[in-house]
């Protein structure tokens, strides 16, 4: 499978894996394509932003292959507010993707839909956007507690609820070596290069630094970490800001 990644402004990781960097708030969205299906991880701040994402598979992928599975990194809005646009069957086809996210991620959001958009307009998405995105907000289907597996066809990728840390909810995705490729490990907001990781009031702080020994284990060392904001690293950077989240957190590793 030959995708041009870089033609299309996005970041190859491996031979089916890329993501790229959305602007405003430099979020990550990630996308794997297998044989038979093709998983999105995180889907932007409005269903616009979710729109133009989709569209970029389409260049990327060509027509008949949509978003099958989207992976929902945490509950935050820039983050999950575009994935109404892949839950609406195309024209084309008569796909839907199936929602994923870590367990109880679908009932914050059934209650949290406001919290959401207040974010959104603090952090300068437009008030009528964004009470759009709020009517239009999508709960996953699908409560990943511990690991999932998924076949797409060729990668079996893996969804592992490593959390809590940056908040309650936080989902990873392990893309395996294959192809003469590294392993690729989305991290979400878990880890962030682009800045100090933010932790806000549904932050769990003392858990947080395990939660990145997690996410190691999950990948090993020679895998490469794709933050949920930034630049990718590898596994140094994300042992070291486990350590500085510790001491930042007065947690005992």
């Amino acid at each position: 499978m030959d995708i041009r990644w870089e033609e299309h402004g996005w970041e190859r990781l491996s031979a089916r894996a890329g993501r790229c960097r959305l602007p405003g708030w430099d979020a990550t969205a990630g996308l794997v394509a297998g044989e038979t299906g093709v998983l999105l991880y995180d889907t932007g701040s409005t269903p616009r932003e979710g729109a133009a994402l989709r569209a970029d598979v389409a260049a990327l992928l060509g027509p008949g292959r949509p978003v099958t599975h989207v992976a929902l990194s945490h509950p935050h809005f820039d983050h999950v507010l575009g994935t109404a646009a892949f839950t609406e069957a195309s024209t084309e086809t008569s796909t839907e993707a199936e929602v994923y996210g870590a367990v109880g991620l679908a009932e914050l959001l059934a209650r949290g839909g406001g919290a959401l958009y207040e974010d959104a307009v603090r952090e300068g998405v437009d008030a009528a956007e964004a009470a759009g995105a709020r009517d239009a907000l999508v709960l996953p289907g699908h409560a990943v507690s511990g690991e999932l597996t998924l076949d797409l066809g060729g990668p079996r990728v893996l969804l592992a609820n490593v959390g809590p840390g940056h908040t309650a909810h936080d989902l990873a995705l392990l893309v395996p070596a294959g192809d003469g490729s590294a392993p690729v490990v989305f991290c979400g907001d878990l880890v962030e290069e682009s800045g100090e990781p933010q932790a806000g009031p549904d932050a769990i702080p003392a858990r947080w630094p395990a939660s990145l020994d997690r996410l190691l284990a999950l990948g090993g060392e020679d895998a490469v970490y794709v933050p949920g904001h930034g630049a990718v690293v590898d596994a140094a950077f994300v042992r070291a800001q486990r350590d500085a989240l510790a001491v930042r957190f007065g947690v005992s590793l």
